[in-house]
């Protein structure tokens, strides 16, 4: 199978099922940034951290795959006309966002009460966590949108919602265990 299709170069990519749409659609902003997510979480992944981090992360990864699949599939009750899709599209599933929460619960066990925002950053690693979950919030928000011109799976959104959440507590575990000042965020009061 060629890398290059040359069916790209006017500016059009095919969904699954044969529509094809322009580059710069809201579809192709979700998956796109989906897949930026997963390159972030892969870098991330690569960095000295605890094998069950290592491990977890890599099954969020092939979760993000899917959840990419499923915004690549254009949905049912589409004007446009559709090429039967040859392959069955997984599905990101509630137990997928129970696997999240549950994971969530463990890291936060033993971390301090958070009592003030906390500015990212303290540890290289670290930093690369706060970017993934920004860019997973950017990916809920590029997914709410097309959701408001075509449906999207409610159990995708919640995923995409506690993903970034579960960011931010691996975040703040990975600071504890990389004894790495966490920066709380104390508003200035406004120069006079």
């Amino acid at each position: 199978m060629k890398i290059y299709t040359k069916t790209g170069d006017q500016g059009t990519t095919a969904l699954f099922g044969g529509t094809r749409v322009p580059k710069h659609h809201i579809r192709i902003q979700s998956y796109g940034t989906v897949d930026e997510l997963n390159s972030w979480i892969g870098l991330l992944r690569d960095q000295g951290i605890e094998n069950r981090h290592r491990e977890f992360l890599l099954t969020i990864q092939d979760r993000l795959f899917t959840a990419g699949s499923m915004l690549a599939t254009e949905t049912a009750g589409s004007s446009k006309p559709q090429r039967k899709v040859r392959i069955e599209i997984p599905q990101v599933t509630l137990s997928d966002v129970t696997s999240l929460e549950d994971e969530m619960d463990r890291l936060d066990a033993d971390l301090p009460p958070m009592t003030n925002f906390i500015l990212p950053g303290g540890h290289p690693i670290v930093s690369y966590c706060h970017i993934a979950r920004t860019v997973c919030r950017r990916a809920e928000r590029m997914t709410t949108l097309l959701n408001e011109q075509s449906p999207v799976s409610e159990i995708l959104l919640i995923y995409l919602n506690r993903l970034s959440d579960y960011l931010f507590i691996l975040a703040r575990k990975l600071s504890a265990e990389l004894q790495a000042d966490e920066i709380k965020w104390i508003p200035n009061p406004p120069v006079e």
